[in-house]
Formats: structure tokens, sequence, C-alpha cells
């Protein structure tokens, strides 16, 4: 049932018409209330006009991500017996709340002109007491309560929020910027990064255990990645132990994650999102997040936003109906019984609803994560412990060496982001190499690598070609992170076993940034084709079906380009099998399953959990160069196996944040403890 009589006049979307609909919603929810409508909660939540910016608009990331919206929506508190105020006071715009532990004050997240960005506020719950959090130099949203933090040597711990801020790199999509998650102490001082992964991460919620679950964007295995998932992830509030939550069940995209008082973390899914990020609910088992799914909706049963706990158990959720015809109205959902029935609906979009209630809050956390330290370590217990397509082939001795990367991002400021992602030339986020380090017979590792930066894994056989690729991960300034294996199931138990390689020092990867180095066709693959490939015996006879005698072999970019063009296009012949990577000469990120690696080495050398054909029709592999002709070193093998494992770049990228973005993006404040 709905205040429809209000619809024309709310739906303009203007100031006005938002407050016109409070004595409406006022006298529609006591009338409606006598029906049996559960009067007793008291909650906060977020009234958006239909028709306000954002409403409508196109899904980013090809419907990956949902559409930026919350311009114009005010913070509003319904009180128990039908009584609505406003809580946002002058702000033009406030959305995002959370409640705090005593149920007293409302963190959120507002701007005061349309211009303005978007910063971290709090107010008391009866709308006193407004201030501003966050004065940072980018946009602050969705902030949570989180409980103390402290070290070793802190006179006394301090209460900290975290918020979604956007940061100045662009995603690895390139359609936009990308996000991540920061901390901030609650009298507005200390702003501190604690995620890197180089995508967008959003949607944060505080567990009990003191973990924050949040959605964030999961690439494939290979170095180019294509669009990927919207996954559940899990860290600490002080950046520490970072994983995979909740795997890959379910929808392919997850976000809006809450947990009920009875140990269910739910979330609404989806396999498109539209602007709003609305779809269906699912849920997984806080014990055993891996191996717990179940969906809770059904598609009929309408489209779901922003679902949060109840201390009963069950949960506030906004819905709407399924072909999106009306606008969102919060309900009580029973995850249980999956009974629902009407809380709150007014002609406006009502959604983000939380209840004002005391709670309690996990146990603070002492950190180990030291800014004044640049470097963390990183281990492997066994890398052989995969996922099971991986784990029945990977005999002893298979995995030689890890790859360590790093991920050098791209100002959003400076580039040009487009639909379906950066041009062949200049990916959104570059792979620079920190080094490789051998792997010991139990097929543990344990490195020592850059802290606060994006990094990718990959294990090599005796080829040097990657078998697997992790992409991301991080160490914090001075933690220690530990996994069990390579894509292993997340609730494996490992054995107690003293593993070789924690028996000795890490192998340090800490080179300087400048020492660092990229692998690219330009500077190190062009040399060996010039030199060797592009010959009268090789690419340059009349009916070869990759010709690069006129292309590599001539002077300047342009013709050198072609003979790149060339070998990422794959032959003529091959039609479309090469827009899937299949019998193209280069796949891209996966030097195992490229034809050019094939005819380099005289052997098929993808591997049995590889989707690409065993020889995709080429009747066989022939070994290159043909006899008479120069060879190739193993170390100029070993480049082209390097260069397309690390997404076959073209060249360095042009532009690039610099080393200290982060420092000039969170500003370092003196500590008030």
């Amino acid at each position: 049932m709905r205040a429809d009589g209000a619809a024309a006049e709310v739906r303009a979307g203007s100031r006005s018409a938002g407050k016109a609909v409070l004595g409406i919603a006022i006298l529609w929810l006591v009338t409606i209330g006598r029906g049996g409508f559960p009067r007793e909660l008291d909650i906060v939540f977020t009234q958006l006009s239909a028709g306000a910016p954002g409403e409508g608009a196109t899904p980013r990331a090809g419907g990956l991500l949902r559409a930026d919206y919350g311009a114009g929506a005010r913070l509003v508190r319904l009180r128990p017996g039908g009584q609505l105020s406003v809580l946002s006071g002058k702000l033009e715009s406030a959305c995002d709340p959370d409640v705090s532990s005593d149920g007293e004050r409302v963190l959120f997240a507002g701007r005061e002109k349309p211009d303005d960005l978007w910063s971290i506020w709090e107010v008391r719950v009866d709308g006193t007491g407004l201030r501003r959090v966050t004065r940072e130099s980018f946009d602050c949203r969705s902030p949570i309560y989180c409980s103390t933090l402290f070290t070793l040597n802190s006179p006394e711990p301090w209460y900290i929020a975290l918020f979604v801020g956007t940061d100045p790199s662009l995603n690895e999509h390139g359609s936009g910027p990308s996000t991540s998650l920061y901390t901030i102490k609650l009298d507005g001082t200390e702003t501190r990064r604690i995620t890197f992964r180089p995508g967008n991460e959003f949607d944060p919620f505080l567990l009990s255990d003191g973990r924050v679950v949040y959605s964030a964007w999961r690439t494939s295995s290979g170095a180019i990645p294509p669009p990927g998932r919207i996954s559940l992830f899990a860290v600490f509030f002080d950046g520490l132990d970072g994983s995979l939550y909740g795997g890959e069940q379910g929808a392919i995209l997850k976000h809006m994650t809450c947990a009920t008082a009875g140990g269910l973390v739910v979330f609404v899914e989806a396999d498109r999102f539209g602007w709003d990020g609305a779809g269906r609910l699912g849920g997984i088992s806080q014990m055993r997040p891996h191996h717990s799914y179940r969906s809770l909706t059904e598609p009929e049963d309408g489209l779901f936003h922003s679902p949060s706990p109840l201390s009963d158990g069950a949960i506030l959720v906004s819905r709407r109906p399924a072909d999106g015809s009306s606008t969102f109205g919060i309900h009580r959902f029973d995850p249980q019984t999956r009974r629902s029935e009407p809380v709150f609906d007014s002609p406006l979009h009502d959604i983000q609803a939380r209840e004002v209630a005391p709670r309690s809050l996990p146990d603070g956390k002492s950190t180990v994560a030291d800014p004044s330290y640049t470097t963390g370590l990183l281990y492997c217990l066994n890398s052989y412990e995969a996922e099971e397509r991986l784990s029945a082939h990977l005999e002893p001795g298979t995995i030689r060496r890890v790859r360590v990367l790093e991920g050098v991002l791209t100002p959003a400021a400076r580039a040009e982001p487009t639909a379906a992602g950066a041009a062949l030339s200049g990916d959104p986020v570059a792979l620079r190499v920190l080094g490789e380090v051998p792997v010991d017979k139990d097929g543990s590792f344990n490195v020592e690598i850059p802290a606060d930066a994006p990094i990718a894994l990959q294990t090599l056989d005796a080829d040097g070609m990657a078998l697997a690729t992790c992409r991301w991960t991080w160490v914090k300034p001075r933690e220690t992170r530990g996994c069990i294996g390579c894509h292993e199931d997340p609730e494996l138990t490992p054995g107690n076993v003293f593993v070789q390689a924690v028996r000795r020092p890490s192998y340090q990867l800490t080179l300087s940034p400048s020492r660092r180095r990229y692998v690219t066709f330009r500077d190190h693959v062009l040399p060996i084709v010039r030199e060797k490939c592009a010959t009268s015996l090789c690419h340059a006879a009349p009916r070869t079906p990759l010709r690069l005698a006129e292309t590599a072999g001539a002077a300047g970019d342009e013709a050198a380009r072609r003979a790149f063009d060339a070998l990422l296009a794959g032959p003529p012949t091959l039609g479309a099998a090469q827009s899937s990577g299949e019998g193209a000469y280069v796949d891209r990120g996966r030097a195992r399953t490229s034809h050019l690696i094939w005819r380099l080495l005289g052997r098929n050398t993808s591997r049995p959990w590889d989707a690409a054909p065993r020889d995709a029709g080429r009747g066989g592999v022939k070994i290159m160069p043909p006899a008479g002709a120069q060879a190739l070193s193993e170390a100029e093998k070993r480049t082209f196996v390097e260069w397309i494992d690390l997404g076959a770049p073209w060249a360095p990228p042009a532009d690039t944040l610099p080393e200290s973005w982060t420092e000039d993006h969170v500003p370092k404040r003196a500590a008030a403890r």
C-alpha cells in the first residue's frame, strides 16, 4: 500500500516536494499502522526523490557497478508512533547512514553544496550536534563505526571510523576512478588508506569477529583481466589479513552486505546491476562463508536494496516491484522464514534504513602496522595447495619460482576513461617486476616486499611460464601476511608444519622504484624480432601469415607498432576465435596458451586446466625459427614468455601516479590520543 496521491508532487525531485511528503507519509503511516505495522521500530534512513540525479543513470563498468546516486537525498529518522524528522539539517545531500553502538549518534556522507566533495558527517539521533568529520581532498562515502584500535606504545586506545574514499587512480576497467577503504579517528585526525586493490571497493560492514566485510572487483587469474566479478572480501580495520570472503557462490555480483544477529551474512546479488544496484537477496553463514550459500529471494519477489540487521535476527531492507515500476519502501524481512512485512513507504525512494538501538561492538584491536616501516613480509605454506582444477595436475616439482609483480597506477584525472577499458597500448594498471624467488620442495616461499602497494603473484614452471596468477594482494608496513596456498580452499585448516621457507630470512624484493623493471615489446621484444625474426628465412617470406620484415625492420615506432598489432591480432584465418584469445599468436597474460610460445619452444605448453584448444586446428606445433636460421637463446625465449605473462604491453606507461601519491592523497596529521 502506498501514498500514491502525492506521487505527482514528489516525483519532480525538488527539495520542496521532499518536504511536502513528510506530512503525507506520517499520516499514511499512522493510518496503515493500525493494520499491523511494527510501529515499535526506531530507524534512520535515506530519502531520495524519484527523478533525482542518478536515478535511471547508466550503470558503470558495463553493469558491474551501480551508478553514483545520493545527490539531493536527505537523512531522516522515523520514531515509534510515526514521528518523522530530518537529521541532515541544511546539507544539500545526505545518505549512507550508520548508527553508533550506543544508539546515540549517526555517521553519514553529506555535502553542503552540489559542487562540494562528499564528506563524512556526524549528528546526534535527535538532530543536534551536526559536525563534519573528514576534510579530505577526495570524495568520502559509506562510513561505518568501528571498534577501538591501539598500538603497544599508545597511552590509550582510540575509536575510529571507516569509509570509502575515491582514489586518484583509474580502475582496472578503465571506466572511472578506483575506490578504496580508509580509516580516520572520530576526532578527524589520522586518515589512513587500508586497502590497495586497484579497482573499486565499497559497502563496508563490521562483523562481530572484528573484520570488515566489503565488496570489491575480483579480476580473473590472467594478467590482462576481463571485467571479472564483484565479490565479497574481508579485512581487519587496520588493513591486515585481507582475504576473499564467500568465494564464487551465487551470482557474479554481490554488494550491500550486512550480518544478522544469528550469524547470517546477507547481501544483494545480481548478474548485472541497474542504476540503483538492486537485486535478489542471498546469504552465507559467518561460520563457513565459502561453503554455505543460499538464495533468500526469487526474482519475482521484487528488487531489494541496502539490507541492515535488526536486534531480533531479522533485517531491514528496501524493496520495490520486480519490474521497477515504483519507488523503494522499507520492509522487515526474516531470512529464516522469508516472511516480509512493510515498515514504511512514501513516494520517495526510502533506502539504507538502520535501527536506532544499542548494539555490541567487537573487542578492540591491537595493530602491528607501523607507518614508519616501508616493507612487510609475505609467506606461503604450500603453493601446491590450490583449487581442485589446478591441484589435480600439480605434481611435485612443477612450481619452481614465484614472480612478484607490482601494479602501477594511471592517474584518473589525466586518463581518458572508456566503456570497455583502456586501449591496447596502455592498460589502466601496468605491471612491473619486483623480482622472482625460489619455491622450496615443500611448496613454501617467504619474501619481503614494499608495503601499501598492489601486488600480483605468479607461480612459475621450469620454463618461467606462469601457472597461475593471484591478483591482487598487499602487505601493510611491518605486517607479516601468510597464506596456506595458491587459490586454495579458504576454509582449509593447514597442518602444523614448520615449512622450509620460514626457517631462514625472507628473500628481499625491495628495490627502489627506479630499479623495478617493465618488460615491454618496444624495449625488450622488438630488438629480438628485428635481429632474429624479420629475416628472409622467417617472417619476410611472401607466404608467411605473419610478415614482420616491412614492419619491425623499418625505423620508427609506427612501423614497429604494426608488428606488435600483428602479433596480438593472430592470423586472419582464425577469424572470430582470436577474440577470446584462442589461436592468437599472443594470449595476453598467459604465455602457456600463446601460439607464439608454442612455436618458440616447439611444443604445446598449455595445461590441463586451460580452456584453450590443444592445437587450434593448426596440425601440430612447428618449432621456430626453422633449421638454418639463427636460433633464439634461452634468455631471449624467457623474454617473450615474461612479456606475455605480464600482459604483452607495448611500452612502459606514459603517465603514472608518483610514488608518493599516498602521502599526497592522504596527508599525515598529528595524532590525537
